[in-house]
């Protein structure tokens, strides 16, 4: 495969071509966007004290799906749990089923809009956006409405979703289609890596045996789990930057910058989402703090609306942006970078190390629970501080 393609698949490239824009707004040398590392202290400070209430003796968990499961006060995945215990499944396939969960309901949770709402059964509470997006897609699986072979993905309708995810017209999802192509990609995709997904009956969770097969005396380095991630899904997301006929996925352009910008969010959100049934089946995940923060309208709305960003113009908070507009870029790399230093930053004030508090812990604790709590405190209904267009696969 192209080396720069191999590349651009790396946290190490995240890391190092969001540090080309980053240099650049330290010499003030962007167009849209102005860094106040003066304020990152005060962030810092907010975060932790938002980690300590959630969290008072700073055991975190990672930043995963996991989380939303039990919103409402619901234990999902104990009523899971219950489930396949009853089913007398093993360990194995419990953790194949879980992972599939996982990575379907990662997939189905890029940004609903401000007036999608979700109402909850279980709980009798109404969701909106990632709870509402999560307790849907659990439902589904729940449900056996959703599952993780591709005969089965091939199968799933616009009407499907609508149903699962109680659209009507008064109450609009962004993005119905866009997902529903993504499930279709997904097929595909489980069918042309059978290294990935098995030969015989493919299906998502059996990435376990993969994962088993590189796991060195029970330990899994974690960017091998981000890498069977987007060799394995990478042909899924719509037509973006494609290099030696390779889409590129979530990897973009900006105009100040020579090299390709990559991001990879969600496959680096899905990896840390795999990382507790694969814990749970035994083995040990290693160099978690290889993968990046996660650069969506959460963290990145935490550090605009804190201060450490001020847009340059009018036009950056006024105007609808593309996704692969400098604005959506430059935020959202500023925002990998940022994140870094914020961890930094946190575990400094309270002695902690990257190992004992990774990075994965401090987005949980955290980042984004911060980001959204500045929302809501600014903008009715809590949405993101930059307007954008989705296809419903990005944010």
């Amino acid at each position: 495969m192209n080396p720069q393609v191999v590349y651009l698949r790396t946290p190490v490239a995240i890391r190092e071509q969001c540090g080309r824009v980053y240099a650049l707004a330290e010499k003030d040398m962007l167009a849209h966007f102005r860094l106040r590392e003066d304020k990152l202290s005060e962030i810092a400070q907010f975060v932790l004290d938002v980690t300590r209430e959630a969290y008072p003796t700073l055991d975190v968990p990672y930043h995963s799906r996991w989380r939303h499961f039990d919103v409402g006060g619901v234990d999902r995945e104990k009523l899971l749990d219950a489930k396949l215990a009853a089913e007398k499944r093993t360990k194995t396939e419990i953790a194949k089923t879980k992972i599939e969960l996982a990575i379907l309901s990662v997939l189905l949770d890029a940004g609903a809009g401000d007036g999608w709402r979700y109402q909850d059964a279980r709980s009798g509470k109404e969701l909106s956006r990632s709870e509402g997006l999560a307790v849907a897609s659990f439902e589904m699986f729940f449900a056996a409405k959703l599952s993780g072979s591709s005969e089965s993905l091939r199968q799933v309708t616009a009407d499907d979703l609508k149903t699962g995810f109680q659209v009507t017209a008064a109450n609009p999802l962004i993005g119905v289609e866009g997902r529903l192509a993504l499930l279709t990609k997904l097929a595909h995709a489980i069918e042309a890596h059978p290294a990935h997904f098995g030969k015989k009956s493919p299906r998502l969770g059996n990435l376990v045996d993969l994962f088993v097969a590189q796991s060195t005396q029970g330990e899994l380095p974690a960017r091998k789990i981000l890498a069977a991630v987007i060799e394995g899904l990478g042909t899924i997301w719509p037509g973006r930057v494609s290099l030696g006929g390779v889409n590129l996925g979530d990897v973009w352009r900006h105009s100040q910058v020579t090299e390709l910008v990559p991001f990879h969010k969600l496959s680096q959100w899905l990896s840390y989402s795999l990382c507790e049934p694969l814990e749970e089946l035994g083995l040990e995940i290693t160099q978690l703090d290889e993968l990046t923060g996660l650069p969506e309208y959460r963290n990145g709305g935490l550090f605009l609306d804190g201060g450490v960003l001020e847009p340059k113009h009018e036009g950056v908070l006024r105007d609808v942006h593309k996704p692969d507009s400098d604005v959506i870029v430059e935020w959202r790399a500023l925002t990998v970078c940022l994140l870094d230093r914020t961890a930094a930053e946190i575990r400094r004030m309270i002695g902690k190390t990257a190992l004992e508090l990774p990075l994965a812990k401090v987005l949980q604790g955290g980042t984004w629970t911060a980001g959204r709590r500045l929302a809501a405190k600014l903008r009715a209904g809590g949405g993101p501080p930059i307007r954008y267009e989705s296809d419903g696969t990005l944010f």
